[in-house]
């Protein structure tokens, strides 16, 4: 199983949504507004400028789903331009279900 985290330039949410509920048998995803800055971040009067807002998505799937997945976020968040957001792919060790006690992919 592997953990999949995107930030995305909020003005993509819609798409990469509707994008992923367009793949079979994702278990759900998490979408959070977050603010950060990257590379390219301004300085202002010597001091760092405003943070920007962007989204975190998270899932957790099935390493089978992982290449869908993160294509279907990639091509529907590019907008070719700078900032356009990172995907990360991380091993789960573990999952349960807190409601139930199921352990593994059973738990997705």
């Amino acid at each position: 199983m592997k953990q999949i985290t995107a930030y995305i330039k909020t003005n993509m949410l819609q798409k990469v949504t509707l994008a992923l509920h367009g793949i079979e048998d994702i278990s759900g995803v998490t979408v959070c507004d977050v603010k950060g800055f990257g590379r390219t971040h301004e300085r202002k009067d010597g001091n760092y400028s405003d943070y920007h807002p962007h989204i975190k998505i998270e899932m957790i799937c099935a390493d089978g789903q992982v290449e869908q997945i993160v294509k279907t976020i990639q091509e529907n968040a590019h907008t070719g331009l700078r900032g356009d957001g990172k995907i990360s792919i991380i091993e789960i060790e573990q999952l349960i279900r807190i409601s139930n006690g199921e352990g593994g992919e059973s738990a997705l």
